[in-house]
């Protein structure tokens, strides 16, 4: 196959790395003084890159050195500890190397800053060809702005392309660029906040088969 290419999102789409983002953040409020959260408070709080992730765990109305002294506290455990929890979801992996093995061009786009994003590629996917990993970098709008799309396909010179996200952040991404959007339901979003997705995958096999549907007919 040619000139087709799968863009990933990466957190709770490829790696489920809610626990180790939960407890950097945890760790960062412990430092500043300030309360913690459950777990399932933090899967309502990711997606939308790490500043805003702190800033929803911090109480309203926090001043902005606050935040940015939490987020520094945040980064600096978060990248020592990024892969204490954190593992690829069962199959995934398989999955990839099927995919970049039919020919298909593979792709990352995440609100992760860039470097967390590249540091869980290398550690957990170092066999697998991606033609971009895309993360929070200056310069780069978050998604859903369809930058991330534009950039992948031109790197692959792809022609079609899809993308899979856990998040309805990711679905207006794909919308925005032009593209189907497949929506996966092991992540940190419920079933519920899909319903523009073009599919909905409950299983690594499915979502094969969904991706064979819309970009390798």
């Amino acid at each position: 196959m040619h000139g087709e290419i799968v863009i990933f999102d990466l957190d709770g789409t490829l790696i489920d790395t809610i626990g180790d983002l939960a407890a950097a953040v945890e760790h960062a409020l412990s430092v500043m003084g300030f309360p913690g959260h459950g777990l399932d408070e933090y899967r309502k709080m990711v997606g939308h890159g790490i500043r805003n992730l702190v800033t929803r765990a911090l109480p309203a109305g926090t001043s902005e050195e606050t935040i940015d002294m939490t987020l520094r506290s945040f980064v600096d455990y978060y990248t020592t500890h990024i892969d204490v929890l954190s593992r690829p979801y069962p199959g995934i992996h398989e999955l990839l190397r099927s995919l970049s093995a039919s020919g298909v061009k593979l792709a990352v786009a995440s609100n992760k800053f860039q470097e967390g994003t590249q540091m869980l590629i290398d550690r957990f996917f170092q066999d697998i060809p991606f033609v971009k990993i895309l993360g929070n970098a200056p310069g780069l709008p978050l998604k859903p702005d369809a930058s991330v799309v534009r950039l992948a396909m031109e790197a692959a010179a792809a022609s079609r392309a899809v993308m899979v996200g856990d998040s309805a952040t990711d679905i207006r991404t794909a919308h925005n660029a032009g593209i189907p959007a497949i929506a996966v339901t092991w992540g940190f979003r419920p079933r519920e906040d899909f319903g523009e997705a073009e599919a909905i995958a409950d299983s690594v096999s499915q979502l094969a088969e969904l991706i064979k549907e819309n970009i390798l007919k």
